[in-house]
């Protein structure tokens, strides 16, 4: 399982986010790391067949555009009416060999080991991640020279592919803006290879073309991360400034001048005040990873309580989870909840927040609960979606 402290370490940990991102692109090498693959070819193959993945979600590009669904999918009718498009695979194989490039977007919904994957990076981020996979098997680039939007880290799979990055041509270039960025012109600031266990970092808005041009077919995994730009902040900012009768009142739009200045004035001085807050950044950070939803998931056959057995084993589906603790209580905050408990379940907590699943068992011997106790602070995280059962249960 790639966690958050295999990411860390793969990356440069503090070093990294001190230095690096945002800034740079980084390729990490390998090195003869032998960490299993979270997606294989028969991986592949089975998410294929197994599930219904119609456009967008599962996809063809080629040359920059969207192979039509029919060219390789025929549509299908069942006797209740529901149709979806069903790959037919001599005609999929066609257009990949063409050139097409297979897209499979948010992966990390369907596959476990992308999932986990995707938590671990969510934790080391402290942002939300989404992982695509794409497949190639031509020197054709897919997708052209384009840049994204969200900071991406890429992992190869299988195979190779060439990377051209041509750097940003627009500073901090973002989804909603006021224009777009212009064309890279000249030659790439980078050509890499990447091999099977290679990571490369990009930042958002830097240019680049992709392409299997080394004679292998390829597999790679992007991570992309959600940006946390100015905007994201001041408009939680405003949200927060509800709590002001001024912010809540009405804009006198018809008013005399006097009474417009005067309103400006007053949300200028609690605009001002808000930003005065040295913990406002804070504030906002703690926000972000407590309300979060996650990756929440059922856990069946467990319709209420969990009952104290020691081999029911959970996991928390919240990668941000915040955990403060005092002198008196800890505190456990996810999925838009918040909960106080005595300072002897701390562990507990830790423990769960860490990410790998954990039987009831390893969390009473790490806070010196009983099971029965173990089971309770469980129960009321499994209840507001924090924290799922995972294995253990008959």
């Amino acid at each position: 399982m790639i966690d958050s402290a295999s990411w860390a370490e793969r990356l440069g940990g503090e070093t990294f986010l001190a230095q690096t991102c945002f800034r740079a692109h980084k390729v990490i090498r390998s090195n003869g790391n032998t960490s299993p693959s979270p997606l294989t070819w028969g991986d592949l193959n089975e998410i294929v067949a197994a599930h219904r993945l119609e456009p967008p979600r599962m996809r063809l590009s080629r040359a920059g555009e969207a192979v039509p669904a029919t060219a390789y999918s025929i549509l299908r009718t069942n006797r209740r009416g529901v149709s979806w498009y069903q790959p037919q695979p001599a005609e999929f194989h066609a257009r990949l060999a063409e050139g097409a490039s297979l897209v499979i977007d948010a992966i990390d919904q369907i596959h476990p080991p992308v999932r986990e994957a995707a938590a671990g990076l969510e934790r080391f981020f402290r942002t939300p991640v989404q992982v695509n996979a794409y497949a190639s098997w031509t020197a054709e680039e897919g997708f052209g020279t384009h840049w994204d939007d969200h900071d991406v880290v890429v992992l190869q799979l299988e195979g190779s592919k060439r990377w051209k990055i041509y750097g940003p041509t627009r500073q901090a270039p973002a989804w909603r803006d006021v224009e777009a960025p212009e064309a890279p012109t000249g030659d790439p600031i980078a050509d890499i290879v990447l091999t099977p266990g290679d990571v490369l970092y990009l930042p958002r808005g830097w240019w680049h073309a992709v392409s299997a041009d080394q004679g292998t077919a390829s597999l790679h995994l992007t991570f992309g991360l959600a940006t946390q730009t100015g905007a994201e902040f001041l408009g939680w900012l405003c949200d927060d400034l509800r709590a002001s009768v001024t912010v809540r009142a009405d804009v006198p739009r018809f008013g005399t001048p006097d009474e417009r200045a005067d309103y400006l004035a007053a949300v200028r001085k609690d605009m001002l005040a808000a930003l005065d807050d040295p913990a406002v950044l804070d504030r906002w950070e703690r926000t972000l990873d407590a309300t979060h939803p996650g990756r929440p998931r059922l856990s069946l056959p467990h319709l209420t309580a969990i009952p104290p057995e020691p081999g029911i084993t959970v996991q928390a589906t919240v990668p941000r989870a915040r955990i403060d603790q005092g002198d008196q209580a800890v505190t456990f905050a996810g999925a838009g909840n918040e909960w106080t408990f005595a300072l002897p379940v701390a562990p507990l907590l830790c423990l769960l927040a860490g990410g790998p699943p954990a039987t009831l068992a390893d969390l009473a011997a790490a806070s010196d609960l009983t099971l029965v106790q173990v089971a309770e602070v469980v129960s009321a995280l499994v209840a507001a979606q924090a924290v799922a059962v995972v294995g253990g249960s008959s």
